[in-house]
Formats: structure tokens, sequence, C-alpha cells
């Protein structure tokens, strides 16, 4: 009876020792990520191989600013039933390449589509400085690389 008791109050106690750290853990990534989410009025979000470049605060601002106008002249080409289509998938977070297949794009707005990105990506590649223009074509090599070396490989 007395053992019983004894491993019974051991467990506890190891249990509630592995426990502390995580809610430890818990409680400062909770409270750290509110007190950034009060500091920063408007997130700006790095996506893809921009978030390792290093971009400055004032770089991180025009690139937004090239999102925001990408989106807006994306949402003029659409029709309202595509633009409500990308909304809700966009709010599912439906995988983009599946959800711009569904859209059914007119040839017209696939053309136009096409030079929009094409302007996106020569605005942001102008606001990069030389060495993080080197650095990013680096990464879209190594990603080529990779995908020809998956291709072969699942042949």
């Amino acid at each position: 009876m007395k053992l019983s008791k004894l491993f019974l109050i051991a467990g506890a106690a190891a249990l509630s020792l592995t426990a502390i750290p995580f809610a430890v853990k818990a409680e400062t990534t909770s409270s750290s990520s509110l007190i950034l989410a009060q500091t920063t009025e408007t997130p700006v979000r790095e996506k893809g191989p921009f978030q390792r470049l290093g971009l400055t605060d004032a770089q991180k601002n025009q690139m937004e600013e090239i999102r925001r106008n990408t989106r807006a002249e994306i949402d003029r080409i659409l029709t309202p039933e595509q633009r409500q289509q990308l909304e809700t998938a966009r709010q599912n977070r439906q995988g983009k390449r599946q959800v711009w297949r569904n859209l059914n794009l007119t040839e017209e707005q696939r053309t136009q589509m096409q030079q929009i990105m094409q302007s996106k990506r020569s605005q942001m590649e102008a606001v990069l400085t030389p060495e993080q223009k080197q650095q990013l074509q680096e990464f879209r090599d190594n990603m080529r690389s990779r995908r020809q070396k998956f291709n072969r490989s699942n042949r």
C-alpha cells in the first residue's frame, strides 16, 4: 500500500515537472505575440524568398505597397463571381494553384494576369540592393535545381 502511494506521488511529481516548461513556453509565446500585435499597426508580410533577404523596413513597406497594388489590379480583371470565388478560397486557405485553375479565366484575363505578375516582379526587384538581387537569383536557381531533381526522381 505504501509502495503504491509512493509510486503515485513520484509519478505526479514527474508529470508536473515535465508539464511546467510547456506551460511557461506557452505563456511566453502568447504574451510576446500579444505585445507584438499591439506594437505593430500594419503587419508587413515577407513572403517566399524575400524573407531571407534581410529587407529594411522601408523595403518591406515598398513590397507591401506593391502587393496591395497588384491585388487591386487583379481584382479589376476578375468578374464579380471570380472575385467571390477567390475570396472564399482565401478564407478557406485552399491551395493557390488549384484556386486559380478553378476560376476559369479567359485567355485575355490570363494574358493580363501574366503582365501584372511580371510588372510586380520587376517592381519588387527594383526595390532590392544588388546583393539582395544576387541572393534572390541564387535562391531561384537552387529551387529550379531542386525541382528538376525532384521531377527526375519521380519519373
